[in-house]
């Protein structure tokens, strides 16, 4: 008799645990999953976007006191003070 319920009982878990599998495999559940996963992994890339900003920044910071200062009042860059243009400009 307890050998009958444990069998049945096995048997009554093993059935649930399929349908709950199968039940899973539909196609609704499927692109819900797939939705899901494709959500996740658009949120993952926005995170590592703004990490590699925040690098990129960081980084160019440390660019910017390692070079050093332009002269006040000029652009940064070397004026071209040579005129080697042939026809008179």
């Amino acid at each position: 008799m307890i050998r009958r319920l444990f069998y049945m009982s096995l048997g009554a878990a093993i059935a649930v645990w399929t349908m709950r599998k199968l039940q899973a495999l539909t196609p609704g559940s499927l692109a819900q999953r797939a939705a899901d996963q494709a959500v996740g992994r658009a949120r993952d890339l926005r995170l590592l976007a703004g990490d590699v900003r925040a690098a990129m920044r960081e980084h160019e910071l440390e660019l910017r006191e390692a070079l050093p200062s332009p002269p006040t009042g000029t652009s940064g860059y070397p004026e071209n003070t040579e005129t080697d243009v042939k026809d008179g400009r």
